[in-house]
């Protein structure tokens, strides 16, 4: 049986167990809903991946199930709470990792089973929209007013408008995603891996203006569109990784600190662009922006300056809940944001789920 619907209309303390492992970080929280946070753990793997240059499925599936159980244990240990204590399981359903998506399914699945509890499935891309919706954000969310939120990972660039009837996405990537072009950039310009934060520190020493690089335009003829996209508001940045790998080519001995700095500006304007266009063209009452990337400073300070410039509030994922973790997850099920299973054991993965379409594909 399959339902959606809102734990925050339970009457009484609703705790919800989440787990997220959609790729490479094991996460599990504890949550009393709507978005008190009572435990909220994420083990990296970065250092079993780094001998590699980036994820390894087969490892990072592994190293979940080794660390599931022991996550799971101190997650509630950690919150004070015994098994009994839960009323429901929330998990990552999707997209992400075949192997990854699978650890962290089969796990809620024989708890919510185990103690007999609803599970309920959540799309990895809303939960990093609810992400920016912690504290004080929640006020936006409860106001009725429609906002614009912009989620920007290693493996995900969109933009997304939320409001009383729910969430539409209206802008996309068309290639690679923000993260995934730092990650690139890193790698062509030899710097270490994670790429995006050693890109981030190779930039702090360089001029952002020294090298003109592309913006990714998208021409509005791209005619495979989801209904509610619009062309102007979607990225690509599949050039502009081509466009840093001939610079380098043609200038081998260009400063690295300058060419990482331009770099890192081209991909900040890029989005900074569409989000101004989204204001002109949606009007809406507030920004957020979260994911990954959304940790990155002078992405947070350019859309701090695009919000003053609009005199709209800005609502930024706090950093604990930028990356991958499993609080975003539960709160995104607490708030309806997901699809109830009863009957735990029919819940299916789906590594390509698509934002804002149902879980099965039907």
């Amino acid at each position: 049986m399959r339902e959606t619907g809102s734990l925050t209309n339970l009457k009484g303390t609703v705790r919800i167990l989440g787990i997220e492992t959609s790729c490479d970080e094991t996460a599990v929280a504890l949550v009393e809903a709507p978005d008190r946070i009572l435990a909220n753990l994420v083990d990296s793997q970065i250092a079993h991946h780094a001998p590699f240059g980036g994820v390894v499925p087969e490892v990072a599936a592994r190293l979940h199930v080794e660390r599931v159980p022991d996550l799971l244990a101190t997650a509630l240990r950690t919150a004070g709470v015994d098994w009994a204590d839960l009323d429901t399981i929330a998990v990552t359903a999707g997209p992400g990792l075949a192997t990854s998506l699978l650890v962290g399914a089969s796990a809620a699945k024989a708890l919510a089973i185990r103690l007999n509890r609803p599970l309920w499935a959540v799309h990895h891309l809303e939960g990093h929209v609810r992400s920016v919706f912690f504290g004080t954000g929640r006020h936006w969310l409860e106001s009725g007013s429609a906002g614009l939120v912009l989620v920007v990972s290693g493996g995900h660039t969109i933009l997304v408008q939320v409001g009383p009837e729910g969430r539409r996405l209206v802008g996309m990537t068309l290639d690679d995603a923000a993260g995934e072009a730092l990650d690139k950039g890193a790698r062509l310009l030899g710097l270490e891996y994670p790429g995006g934060p050693a890109l981030e520190r190779e930039a702090e020493q360089g001029d952002p203006w020294a090298v003109k690089f592309p913006s990714g335009q998208v021409s509005d003829r791209f005619n495979h569109w989801p209904e509610t996209v619009r062309p102007e508001l979607c990225f690509s940045f599949s050039g502009l990784k081509t466009a840093l790998l001939y610079y380098l080519r043609d200038h081998p001995d260009a400063n690295r600190a300058d060419v990482a700095a331009s770099y890192l500006h081209a991909v900040v304007e890029a989005i900074a662009a569409r989000i101004e266009r989204g204001i002109e063209l949606l009007r809406p009452a507030y920004i957020g922006c979260g994911g990954g990337v959304a940790r990155n400073r002078r992405l947070r300070e350019r859309l701090g300056r695009v919000a003053s410039s609009y005199g709209l509030p800005l609502l930024l994922a706090a950093p604990e809940l930028c990356t991958d973790n499993a609080a975003m997850i539960v709160a995104a099920a607490a708030d309806g944001w997901a699809e109830q299973f009863r009957l735990p054991e029919r819940m299916p993965i789906r590594p390509s789920w698509a934002f804002g379409t149902p879980l099965d594909g039907g």
